[in-house]
């Protein structure tokens, strides 16, 4: 079952690396969101972990509560845990999360769930640099239209979507048969905050102070 664990007192839930977005969507109550949008991405959860995220307003690696990694050489390595302050010494999650694989494979991960008692997808033309304030939980392009997913007090997202206008949709978009090669860094019509993703694009540039960090934790 890819969804191994789900505490809703808590907030959390433990999933494999493989398991479908949507599938963590399908395996929540009501009332309680991961930090990603309702849509589909190639790799699963463990592909958008080393990603960094996708869409995302806020901090995407404080999300990360957990994980496991198989390092390239084969090695299990445990980082985290299943509550917010779980981190003594070196915090081994961060340097995972956005490393788009260098430090190996994803096989387990625990995501912070929050709380939304209201939530709402929609789209419209336009251009995502023209978004203004206040900013929706997520945002992406995609060719002509700005896509948005926000959340919340149901209020709040009564106004953000009579603000934004627009056209709501159903939640569950699959991008996946945009990305038969894998999904990385490039120019294409699909993009976010961070980057322009584009069909078996490259990882973006690794900084030396990377390398120096992963090795003196023991990740690389």
């Amino acid at each position: 079952m890819p969804v191994l664990e789900l505490n809703a007192a808590d907030q959390y839930v433990v999933v494999t690396g493989d398991t479908p977005l949507l599938e963590v969507y399908a395996a929540l109550p009501e009332g309680l969101v991961p930090p990603f949008p309702p849509v589909e991405l190639p790799g699963g959860v463990g592909g958008l972990v080393l990603r960094g995220g996708f869409a995302q307003t806020f901090f995407f690696p404080a999300e990360v509560l957990g994980l496991v990694l198989c390092t390239p050489d084969g090695r299990e390595v445990r980082a985290g845990g299943r509550v917010v302050k779980n981190v003594q010494g070196y915090d081994l999650v961060r340097p995972v999360v956005g490393s788009f694989g260098l430090l190996g494979e994803v096989r387990e991960v625990v995501l912070r769930l929050r709380p939304a008692r209201a939530r709402g997808l929609a789209r419209r033309e336009g251009r995502l640099e023209d978004l203004s304030e206040p900013l929706p939980r997520f945002v992406w392009q995609d060719a002509a239209w700005v896509y948005v997913f926000h959340y919340g007090h149901p209020r709040e997202v009564e106004r953000f979507a009579e603000a934004f206008g627009g056209e709501a949709l159903a939640e569950g978009l699959d991008y996946t048969p945009r990305f038969p090669n894998g999904m990385g860094v490039g120019e294409g019509p699909l993009r976010d905050r961070r980057f322009a993703w584009t069909d078996g694009g490259e990882r973006p540039p690794v900084p030396e102070v990377f390398w120096r960090l992963a090795r003196a934790l023991g990740l690389a």
